[in-house]
């Protein structure tokens, strides 16, 4: 099994990772790698709803990654004009 962390962050990123995720169950389909998904809301879509982008402990949160995840999946899209 491997851990996959979601962060899809803004901009087009809100488009691209999902695409992403879906070509990585379709090799979890047909590899059976038994891939495990955690999705994380950090970004602009967060700070209107809370009034805050990332939670206060992101400092602890980015340390902690390795041992949490095999990998993440990070999209770092700039906004669509």
């Amino acid at each position: 099994m491997a851990r996959i962390g979601v962060i899809p962050g803004d901009g087009i990123a809100n488009e691209v990772i999902p695409e992403a995720v879906k070509v990585l169950r379709a090799v979890d389909d047909l590899f059976q790698i038994k891939l495990e998904f955690e999705f994380f809301d950090f970004g602009a879509e967060r700070y209107l709803r809370t009034g805050q982008a990332v939670p206060d402990d992101i400092d602890r949160f980015f340390v902690e990654l390795p041992s949490r995840f095999d990998c993440v999946l990070f999209g770092a899209g700039v906004p669509l004009d």
